[in-house]
């Protein structure tokens, strides 16, 4: 791994030193298959580039870091580039001062890999509205975590149903895909119309309510969320029409049991996962999951009733 450092630098000089070095170390970008660029604060970007980097070893990447710092500096860019054959792609760290924080798609821009798609992840703190920020315009997919909202998930979530647009999705929709696949499964077989049902979570879980909206569409029943000691989701259970109950019990995060009426009770793997490995799940979708959206603006109609 080579490590080469720039800096009070411009967009182009980054652009001929990635393009030198790839040409010194014979690393091509041809096997790169998309930009991941990561919107992220100095105290957030060890993890989310660890994440990002793990993730690229399944998705070849360039990863564009923007970091902006003080607003009340003189205008500077100062930028890392780290390449190498251990590393499954390109990482630039750019750290944006003054004027330069409130126009980072014009540092960004110049340094996307052309005709591939372009995907932007804010770990921690992301707008409102993904598809109206500078940096979200130039991308396909946009993802942001509302586990990591600065006010509560669940506000979160209802605020960017209110501005979805295509594209866009949350990490606390892919934390469910464990859970909606095994609940899914569990209906393989009749049980029998659901009435009712509750979802439980540590709390302030976004997940929790997210889970819950997407049964509600689907299963048309009401479904409230509680809280739990954790970690993360605990349990999912729905009363059926006969009086039994369907249920998915976590107490451990990595085993769950699932109970369905007249049958008995079987341990299924439910394993909370790392970081990178959701960050990578969205990766290898690029078009619009519509099964998110239907579930989010069915939590924000839920919200305000």
């Amino acid at each position: 791994m080579t490590t080469f450092m720039l800096a009070d630098t411009t967009a182009g000089k980054i652009s001929s030193q990635l393009t030198q070095l790839r040409h010194q170390m014979g690393a091509p970008a041809i096997g790169m298959v998309l930009t991941l660029v990561v919107v992220c604060e100095e105290r957030d970007q060890y993890d989310s580039l660890r994440a990002a980097s793990e993730a690229a070893r399944e998705h070849p990447s360039r990863i564009l870091v923007v970091i902006n710092r003080e607003t009340d500096e003189a205008n500077r860019l100062d930028a890392e580039i780290r390449i190498g054959e251990a590393s499954p792609g390109e990482t630039v760290v750019l750290r944006l001062y003054g004027e330069l924080t409130e126009h980072a798609d014009s540092v960004v821009s110049p340094l996307l890999l052309p005709d591939t798609p372009v995907v932007a992840w804010w770990p921690s703190r992301a707008p409102d509205v993904p598809s109206e920020d500078s940096i979200g315009m130039l991308a396909q997919r946009r993802i942001t975590d509302a586990k990591n909202a600065r006010d509560d998930g669940y506000s979160s979530l209802v605020t960017r149903a209110k501005g979805y647009a295509a594209g866009d999705t949350d990490l606390a929709w892919a934390r469910l895909t464990p859970w909606r696949s095994l609940l899914a499964a569990a209906f393989d077989q009749p049980v029998g119309r659901v009435r009712e049902g509750v979802v439980e979570a540590s709390t302030g879980n976004p997940s929790a309510p997210l889970l819950a909206a997407w049964l509600s569409e689907r299963l048309g029943a009401e479904m409230q969320v509680g809280d739990s000691d954790g970690p993360g989701l605990t349990a999912v259970r729905l009363a059926v029409d006969d009086g039994g109950e369907l249920s998915v019990e976590r107490s451990d995060a990595r085993l769950a049991t699932l109970s369905r009426p007249g049958q008995p009770d079987r341990n299924v793997a439910l394993t909370r996962r790392h970081l990178s490995e959701l960050l990578a799940e969205e990766l290898r979708r690029l078009d619009t999951d519509e099964i998110y959206e239907s579930a989010v603006k069915r939590l924000a109609r839920t919200r305000r009733h």
